[in-house]
């Protein structure tokens, strides 16, 4: 017995992980990919969906019976739907409630510090004196309330729905509690009187990025501080066959370096460290969630033995995600369609070991599409992305942050002026 061309003895999942907005951006180019690939099922019409930080907004889009072309269409502002374009602004909101509320403490930290050296002066130092004032601090430079806003109006119209209660396929939102480092999984029993928007916005609050975001008197962060993906959700419900999409892997830039120097001679990039502080925390953070994903899928084969994972994620030697800018929106269309054909060439040489997984579940992995050089995802050649030298121009979203950034510090010298 055969339901949309699989088999209905099996239930078939997705997982996305999270990887900021160009982590997004990657997977929805793989996804578009993903889905012209593989004949007799459709990603929009799956039996499960688990998503975590950026990942779960693609999750419940699909959940919601979004494809991923109008996924891919709404990225760059074109989606048929007006509600689903994704403006930059929604992002990039300061957080300015939270710069208010750490100033306003300044006088009485100032005082209880005062105090303690007072009494203590063997304990006056310059790395004191800094953790005395570590609760200033914010706790992130922006605020995703705007993204929740953005989210509860496009899941609650064109049919779609914000109540995770009322969605006829399964959908998990993976976060964590800030204050016991427990998982939630949002749309859980116990968790699904949560609204979808409301949990994204909880699953995307990235440490340092976003202010952490309160649900039911409960703090919660982003969802990849515990695992990269949470296939384990998807598995423990039942999944038989899933698709895993990660963006986030370390990347090896001597393997770059090699093939520079053999192949045309161009000069080797430099090191990692050349390129400053940024680098080498995202290289270092990365490694540390690939270092998880890779134990938790070799604990998958023994605890899940039967049931099929396909993962799909850049190569270790593609640069490209890892030097673009993560606030820019300007080069989301060279991401996609990079994922888009990254992806295609992905499936094209494990050909030999996806098809007969696919097959064991009544799918297909369709040659003469991967074969097909003249697909393009957005109807244009191939572009390239812009190399790890070459700077990017200033694009009108960066311009509107400056412009939103200086007037929060505008709004906090009146507050300082106020209580001084």
């Amino acid at each position: 017995m055969t339901t949309n061309g699989r088999t209905s003895r099996s239930t078939i999942g997705l997982g996305c992980a999270g990887g900021v907005i160009e982590g997004a951006v990657y997977e929805i180019g793989a996804l578009c990919a993903l889905d012209e690939a593989v004949e007799g099922v459709e990603l929009h019409d799956l039996d499960m969906y688990v998503g975590v930080s950026s990942g779960a907004l693609i999750g419940a889009m699909l959940a919601n019976g979004v494809t991923a072309r109008e996924l891919s269409r709404g990225v760059i502002g074109d989606a048929a739907d007006p509600n689903l374009n994704l403006d930059p602004q929604v992002l990039f909101r300061p957080a300015v409630r939270e710069f208010a509320g750490r100033l306003w403490r300044l006088p009485g930290t100032l005082a209880s510090s005062l105090r303690h050296y007072a009494w203590n002066p063997g304990d006056l130092s310059l790395l004191g004196l800094l953790s005395s004032f570590g609760s200033m601090l914010p706790t992130g430079f922006f605020t995703n309330a705007p993204l929740e806003r953005f989210l509860a109006q496009a899941l609650s119209t064109g049919g779609r729905t914000n109540d995770f209660r009322r969605l006829q396929r399964q959908l998990y939102v993976v976060a964590m509690h800030l204050d016991s480092a427990d998982v939630v999984v949002f749309g859980e029993s116990g968790h699904d009187h949560v609204p979808i928007s409301s949990a994204i916005q909880a699953s995307t609050a990235l440490p340092g990025l976003y202010t952490p975001v309160e649900v039911d008197g409960r703090y919660y962060i982003d969802g990849v501080a515990r695992r990269t993906v949470h296939a384990s959700v998807a598995l423990d419900a039942g999944a038989d066959l899933l698709f895993c999409i990660n963006p986030i892997v370390p990347i090896n830039v001597q393997m770059e370096q090699h093939a520079g120097r053999l192949l045309n001679g161009v000069q080797s990039p430099p090191s990692l460290a050349e390129h400053g502080l940024p680098s080498v925390l995202s290289q270092t953070f990365r490694a540390i969630v690939d270092s998880r994903k890779k134990t938790g899928f070799q604990k998958y084969e023994h605890t899940h033995p039967d049931a099929d994972l396909i993962l799909i994620e850049p190569e270790c030697d593609d640069t490209s995600l890892f030097f673009s800018n993560i606030f820019s929106f300007k080069n989301r269309h060279d991401i996609c369609e990079h994922a888009y054909q990254a992806t295609r060439r992905h499936l094209r040489d494990r050909a030999d070991e996806i098809g007969p997984m696919l097959a064991r579940h009544g799918l297909t992995l369709r040659m003469d599409v991967l074969q097909d050089e003249s697909r393009s995802l957005y109807g244009t050649s191939p572009t390239s992305l812009p190399s790890p030298t070459e700077q990017d121009e200033p694009d009108v979203s960066t311009a509107d942050v400056l412009e939103e950034t200086d007037q929060v510090l505008n709004r906090l010298h009146d507050v300082r002026a106020e209580t001084a």
